[in-house]
């Protein structure tokens, strides 16, 4: 997936996520105060509840437009609440807040396949079908633009009201009616709806002979358990070092990130605690596992790892059980206490701070920027000077802005041919307009040859892509690179693809140059931990 993509899909993904961290779904706790306190309190909120609803009436009255409950007090005078207290306590109306329980169940039921406008036109297409899904197995192609759906038309829909139309009971049919480059008249697809997972780890692989590569997108009610039978698929014990990919991670729920912490943390040892007004201190201790010290890691985070991928991070490497590789991290350390409210909607409410084993606080400072800011402005060096603790074996760590890597790795910043590529989309369409009138096959390990690449360069000088020959010969192995991963979305699978562009990706191999650094954490960790026990 480009980055380009992979960037849209996660910006809505990490929203909805930051509501999850807590993982605490139900009333929260009572707080006690004294009597003349609480009836101030509640003669100031009286007060309060009286003005607004003087100024919804006079709206309501008088606004040039009819206004709607739902505009005016779901989406405008709630969330606007709620942006005063923090960036992360959020409201959830009916819809968001179903979406927000399927994305901790992980899995919903449809067709297996994602959707999004498609460039020129708006319409709806077909970004990829799901390995294994109905859609992948009814020949549903990436590109494939959506007509119908049981005999609906789409063209005034958009694309999250064509998923609607996409998602029903299991085992119930659903007529999909597409138009794809190089067929001629629209092709019929007859599905039948199956449960879909929303897998939040995707298949481990070898990236070379003892090394593991394992990526966790999000952490979900299957997260750990998915985690266990990839490791177990694939074969711990035949690990040598693994690959633990946090990128663009955004979170989720916190008994997840503390179980998978807890697979490579020895049995009490803490992953993460949690303070707040209303609650007391409550530490979270790894279980443990046989392979709790048995392999070096090395863990890739970004800016886009938050919350309880940052709980991870963070106790990996304040346990030294890990070397952190990449760039600073999203600096997500408050936990939401998910609140189900009347009429299907819910209430997601900053309740407490958490800190990691060594007593950092990963929380970066909101105070004094905008939401918009905290969210996608640019980031100084945000550690707090103050909040300086120390791992297991005595490196020195900061608190207060994300988890700092041990060694920082900044990916190669893209030149103006390779961003008008990917502005243009070119990857995508190219690949559906190669695979125009065609079976959609590749022999396994292909890449592009020379005459696909020629075909390539001619295409993209008729999309409008100005580039030169210096400029076409300079990034000639990004361009393979990046065609082949797209095209084997098509020829193979989605996931066959993310697996193509893990083994082609710069920081991934700079994670296996970097095993020898976890190797020497884990022998001294060894060492440290054989010599407590001998003074026992």
């Amino acid at each position: 997936m480009s980055s380009q993509r992979r960037y849209a899909i996660f910006v809505p993904l990490f929203l909805l996520a930051s509501a999850l961290a807590g993982g605490l779904i139900g009333r929260g706790p009572t707080v006690s105060a004294a009597s003349n306190d609480h009836d101030d309190a509640t003669a100031s909120v009286k007060e309060s509840i009286d003005s607004f609803t003087k100024v919804y009436d006079v709206v309501e009255d008088n606004f040039a437009d009819k206004v709607s409950p739902d505009k005016g007090i779901y989406r405008g005078a709630i969330p606007g609440m709620l942006r005063t207290l923090d960036p992360h306590s959020n409201f959830f109306d009916p819809k968001d807040f179903a979406g927000l329980k399927e994305e901790q169940h992980g899995k919903y039921y449809g067709v297996g396949m994602s959707i999004g406008p498609q460039q020129r036109t708006g319409k709806t297409m077909v970004i990829a079908p799901f390995g294994g899904s109905p859609a992948y197995k009814a020949g549903i192609r990436p590109g494939d633009v959506l007509l119908e759906v049981n005999d609906k038309r789409l063209d005034n829909l958009n694309t999250a009201e064509v998923a609607d139309l996409l998602r029903g009971p299991k085992g119930t049919k659903v007529q999909i009616i597409v138009s794809r480059e190089g067929s001629e008249k629209p092709l019929v697809f007859n599905v039948v709806r199956n449960e879909i997972p929303r897998n939040s780890v995707d298949d481990a692989f070898f990236v070379k002979p003892g090394i593991a590569y394992l990526r966790v997108l999000q952490f979900t009610e299957t997260t750990s358990a998915e985690m266990e039978a990839q490791l177990k698929k694939l074969g711990e014990q035949n690990i040598k070092g693994l690959v633990l990919d946090l990128r663009e991670n955004p979170g989720g729920l916190l008994n997840e990130g503390v179980a998978v912490a807890g697979h490579w943390l020895e049995r009490g040892q803490t992953v993460v605690s949690h303070k707040g007004r209303a609650y007391t201190e409550k530490p979270y201790t790894a279980r443990g596992s046989q392979y709790s010290m048995a392999y070096p890691i090395v863990a890739i985070v970004n800016r886009y790892s938050a919350s309880a991928a940052e709980i991870v991070a963070g106790a990996l490497q304040d346990h030294d059980r890990a070397w952190i590789l990449g760039d600073t991290t999203f600096g997500k350390g408050l936990v939401q206490t998910v609140f189900p409210l009347s009429d299907n909607t819910g209430l997601a409410l900053t309740t407490q701070h958490y800190f990691t084993p060594s007593g950092r606080l990963i929380q970066r400072d909101y105070s004094s920027i905008s939401f918009l800011d905290y969210y996608y402005g640019k980031r100084g060096d945000t550690k707090d000077p103050m909040d300086v603790k120390q791992t297991d074996l005595g490196r020195v760590v900061y608190g207060g802005g994300g988890i700092t890597p041990d060694q920082k790795f900044e990916s190669p910043k893209l030149n103006k041919f390779e961003i008008d590529v990917l502005r243009k989309n070119a990857f995508f369409s190219f690949t559906s307009h190669y695979f125009a009138g065609k079976d959609a096959k590749l022999p396994e390990g292909w890449v592009p040859t020379e005459e696909v690449l020629n075909e390539f360069h001619d295409y993209l000088a008729k999309q409008g892509v100005t580039f030169s020959e210096a400029d076409w010969t300079l990034n000639h192995d990004w361009l393979r690179q990046q065609l082949k991963t797209e095209m084997y979305i098509t020829a193979f699978s989605f996931e066959e693809s993310k697996r193509v562009a893990a083994q082609d990706d710069p920081e991934v191999s700079a994670a296996i140059d970097a095993m020898p650094k976890a190797n020497d954490l884990l022998t001294k960790m060894r060492s440290k931990n054989e010599q407590q026990r001998a003074h026992l």
